[in-house]
C-alpha cells in the first residue's frame, strides 16, 4: 500500500506530513517508557524484519497481491508507540534507498501503514486479550484479529486520503468499495503472517512480547477430580539474572536476511492491492517518476548487477542491513533518553 508520488496533492501531502511528523514526535516520546535494556535492539530487528517480510508479496486474488504491512505485528512485539516507530523507519529506508513509497507522500504513507495500522491493530488487540482467557493462545487470537482489522483500517484512511486531495476525478465509493473489497483479503495474509510470528516468540520467549506482559497461566492442581488454581506464590527470580536476548536476535536477523535475501525471489510479480485499484480505476493517471528512481537500489535490484535472483538478494540483504542499524540507533537514543530521565527523576528526588 506504499502510495506513490502524484496520487495525492500537495496540499493534503503536505497537512498528511505535518500530522505524521507529530505522531512520530509523540511515538518518540512514549517509546521512552516501553524501550526497556533489552528492548532497542529488538526493536531494531523488528523493523528489519518487517522490511523483510514485506518483500514477500502473495497472492490474493486473480493479478493482485498483497504482503505485510507491520503495524499490528510491531505494536503486540514491542508496543504501540515503538511500534509507529519501527514502521516508520522501514517506510523512510524503503522511499529514499529502494524509490518504493513517494518521497511527497511519505507522510501519506506514515499515516496509512504506521499510525492506522497500530491504532486499529493495538485497540482491536488490548480489548479482546482484556475480555479473554489469559493464555497464551487468547493472545495469539488476539494478534490475529487486530491485524485482520488493521489493513482495511488502512484502505479507509487512503480513500479519506483521496477525498481530500485525489489528483484524478473517480468517484469515490468506487475507490472505498474496490481498496476495502481487495484490503479484506490481503487482512487475511497479513493476520495470519502476525499471529504466526507472535506465536512463535511467545512459545519461546514470552517476556519479549510487549503484549503479553502480565500474562501468566496459573497452575492447575487436581482437587476431588476438578482441577482448580493453584495458591499464588512469588515468583522466583531466575538463576543468574535476566535472560540474553542474543539467541533471539540472531535467529530473527538471520531468518530476516534469509526471507529477503532468498525467498523474495519467489513472491507474486502481481501489482498490490492498491496498484491493481489505481491502475483498474485511473487513480494512477497522474503518478509522477520517483525522486529517486535513479537510486543504485531502485525497484529492490543492484544497479549493473544482471543476474536478477542475484541483484534482488542483495537488494534485500542491504536492506535488511540498513534498516537495522538505523532502527536499532535510534532506538537506542530514545532508551538513553530514557535513562537520562530516570537518573535526574532519581537526583531531583534525593535533593
Amino acid at each position: 500500500m506504499h502510495v506513490p508520488d502524484g496520487f495525492i496533492d500537495a496540499p493534503v501531502s503536505i497537512a498528511a506530513g505535518v500530522a505524521a511528523a507529530g505522531a512520530v514526535a509523540v511515538s518518540l516520546r512514549g517509546a521512552r517508557r516501553e524501550l526497556e535494556d533489552s528492548a532497542a535492539p529488538l526493536a531494531g530487528l523488528v523493523a528489519a524484519f518487517i522490511f523483510a517480510v514485506q518483500m514477500l508479496n502473495f497472492p490474493v486474488a486473480a493479478g493482485t497481491s498483497g504482503h505485510l504491512l507491520g503495524g499490528a505485528l510491531a505494536a503486540i512485539l514491542v508496543g504501540p508507540y515503538t511500534g509507529v516507530l519501527c514502521v516508520s523507519v522501514v517506510l523512510l529506508m524503503q522511499g529514499v534507498l529502494f524509490a518504493d513509497g513517494g518521497l511527497t507522500a511519505l507522510g501519506v504513507n506514515v499515516m496509512n501503514m504506521a499510525v492506522v495500522t497500530v491504532v486499529v491493530a493495538y485497540a482491536v488487540f488490548r480489548a479482546l486479550v482484556k475480555v479473554l482467557p489469559k493464555t497464551r493462545r487468547s493472545v495469539t487470537a488476539a494478534a490475529f484479529t487486530g491485524a485482520l482489522l488493521s489493513v482495511p483500517g488502512a484502505a479507509v484512511m487512503f480513500t479519506l486520503f483521496y477525498a481530500l486531495g485525489g489528483t484524478t476525478d473517480v468517484p469515490l465509493g468506487k475507490v472505498f468499495t474496490a481498496m476495502v473489497g481487495v484490503h479484506v483479503l490481503i487482512g487475511l495474509g497479513e493476520a495470519v503472517i502476525t499471529a504466526a510470528t507472535v506465536g512463535a516468540v511467545l512459545a519461546v520467549r514470552p517476556d519479549l512480547v510487549h503484549g503479553a506482559r502480565g500474562l501468566s497461566t496459573p497452575l492447575k492442581l487436581r482437587v476431588g477430580g476438578e482441577l482448580v488454581d493453584a495458591p499464588a506464590t512469588a515468583p522466583a527470580a531466575p538463576a543468574g539474572g535476566p535472560r540474553s536476548t542474543r539467541p533471539v536476535w540472531i535467529t530473527g536477523l538471520l531468518t530476516a536476511l534469509v526471507l529477503a535475501g532468498f525467498v523474495s525471489y519467489y513472491a507474486s510479480a502481481s501489482p498490490d492491492g492498491l496498484e491493481k485499484v489505481a491502475a483498474d480505476k485511473g487513480i494512477d493517471r497522474n503518478e509522477r517518476q520517483h525522486a529517486a528512481a535513479g537510486s543504485p537500489l531502485a525497484d529492490y535490484s543492484v544497479k549493473d548487477v544482471t543476474d536478477t535472483r542475484l541483484s534482488g538478494g542483495l537488494a534485500g540483504v542491504i536492506g535488511v542491513g540498513a534498516t537495522v542499524a538505523v532502527g536499532t540507533g535510534i532506538f537506542w537514543t530514545v532508551r538513553r533518553r530514557r535513562a537520562e530521565d530516570l537518573t535526574a527523576t532519581s537526583t531531583s528526588a534525593a535533593g
